[in-house]
């Protein structure tokens, strides 16, 4: 039975080469997918064969490209691969996308996730030629069923000149009533309060909207999401995950948090799995989840009965769960909620809910402020993501890293990070394999022992200790002490030498 159940709709079926043909030079497309789910599978692909055979003539062909955040190598990678990207948000991870933004080729806005919807409806980014959405099915009345991610789908729908949709059948067919699409959300002054009062509730439409005028084309797929499987969990993520838990344990003791914990957040990798792995050898139960992504380890703990309720903008499986989430989906959908991201990354329900966040760095500073996007200060690799919609307004911030990287040659916690993402002001709790350090209601030269003691790598605790004793001599004020003529040696050292250590 054909996933597109409108006669309207099913009239504007074609190919994704005729769909591509639709696309113009110079035109801004709006593309579904969130870290590597529900992107377009084949419209992607014949769109940057257009672009090479208009290169190959000596043609200018060049896009806009906005997405809900990191999509697959068959959106991202072909069409970086053409260099005929001019521009992309809000956030991205393919290494051909990666290597287009650092050589210049690519101009990169990295945006806040919860900012981006809202700036594509104030018309800052320019218009919106074109969306490029994946779903799962069509309606008999032409609502569209989502797929495995919401993100900006919602605003790229009502926003763009021409719509083209990609059906795919691969997506299971029990993602119907999964999802929560709130239509509530407007540009201020008509904005009013989202009406969220726990993770699970349920305030808009199982289905996306679209004016059928506005769809151009409809193509039929049948494609996997481009899962990536994660790493075997190491002794560095267990013992991460180990102080995190006993961290939480403790606000638990102390009065502070109920015994099944707030809402929890985690970013994306291997370190949060090793988290969830930890949540499902406790005896914890009742455990709600306020987030981004639907990982593993949340499967896990939805099947062993711990997880009651994961609100996401998406999910991040592995091959293994995405089959799992396929052949299961009519059971999940009674304890996952996806939403819009400009729902799922509000800082106001954030706030409101409570939600602990735990999320990753590339490196931290002695004073907590933290550089989660640009290797060496300048190198872009990944964007920031939705870490600081929750970090900025979690009930606590948490940060996780391994103490180094590089083999050793790099410090994860430095004198001063080479790039600002997250401030001091809202880094509450830094964790490495080595300790955590709570920096709550602590002066900054208080910070930086602490993090020195707990956090960093004995092979660099001695050099970040030196530095310290010798800025509180030499800086002209104690209350952030820093030897400016200094602060960034460690970088400049590694990019001439290739390691930190002196």
């Amino acid at each position: 039975m054909s996933r597109i159940r409108s006669k309207k709709f099913q009239e504007k079926v074609t190919s994704a080469a005729e769909a591509a043909a639709l696309i113009n030079n110079g035109d801004n497309i709006g593309f579904s997918g969130f870290t590597g789910s529900g992107y377009p599978k084949e419209l992607p692909g014949a769109l940057a064969e257009r672009i090479k055979e208009a290169h190959g003539k000596g043609d200018e062909f060049r896009v806009g490209v906005w997405t809900g955040a990191s999509t697959a190598p068959e959106l991202d990678g072909v069409l970086a691969a053409t260099d005929g990207m001019s521009f992309r948000m809000p956030y991205q991870s393919d290494p051909d996308m990666r290597k287009a933004i650092n050589s210049g080729v690519t101009d990169y806005a990295d945006i806040h996730l919860s900012h981006s919807g809202p700036q594509v409806r104030q018309g800052f980014l320019g218009n919106l030629d074109v969306a490029v959405v994946e779903v799962t099915a069509i309606t008999e009345d032409g609502d569209l069923v989502p797929s495995s991610s919401v993100g900006n789908n919602n605003v790229y729908l009502d926003c763009a000149d021409k719509v083209i949709l990609e059906v795919n059948a691969w997506q299971s067919e029990h993602l119907e009533g999964m999802h929560d699409i709130y239509y509530g959300t407007e540009l201020p002054p008509n904005n009013v309060p989202i009406p969220i009062t726990a993770p699970g509730d349920r305030i808009g439409s199982p289905y996306l909207r679209v004016d059928p005028e506005k769809v151009v084309a409809v193509v039929e797929t049948d494609d996997p999401d481009r899962n990536t499987p994660f790493k075997p969990l190491d002794e560095d993520s267990k013992a991460i995950a180990g102080h995190f838990l006993d961290f939480l344990n403790n606000e638990v003791a102390q009065g502070r948090m109920p015994k099944n914990y707030l809402p929890l957040q985690s970013g994306v990798g291997n370190i949060a799995n090793a988290v969830l792995a930890g949540l499902l050898d406790s005896n914890l139960s009742g455990l709600t989840s306020f987030t981004e992504v639907v990982q593993d380890g949340m499967v896990e703990l939805i099947d062993a009965g711990k997880l009651t309720i994961a609100s996401a903008t998406a999910f991040s499986l592995s091959p293994e769960y995405a089959t799992r989430m396929n052949d299961n989906a009519a059971h999940y959908k009674k304890h996952i909620v996806l939403r819009p991201q400009e729902i799922s990354n509000n800082p106001e329900p954030i706030r409101r809910l409570g939600v602990i966040s735990c999320n990753g760095l590339i490196e931290a500073d002695i004073y907590g402020n933290v550089n989660s996007t640009h290797i060496m200060g300048s190198k872009m690799q990944n964007g920031i993501g939705g870490s600081g919609d929750f970090t900025r307004n979690a009930f606590i911030s948490c940060f996780v890293t391994p103490s180094v990287a590089k083999n050793g040659d790099i410090s994860c916690i430095v004198p001063m990070v080479s790039h600002h993402d997250h401030t001091e002001h809202d880094t509450q709790v830094v964790i490495t394999e080595r300790g955590l350090a709570d920096l709550r209601g602590l002066a900054p030269r208080k910070r930086a022992r602490l993090i020195i003691e707990k956090c960093a790598h004995p092979d660099y605790q001695p050099m970040l200790l030196d530095y310290y004793e010798r800025a509180e001599k030499a800086a002209n004020s104690l209350h952030t002490p820093h030897i400016l003529t200094e602060a960034l040696s460690w970088h400049a050292r590694f990019l001439e030498t290739g390691t930190m250590k002196a």
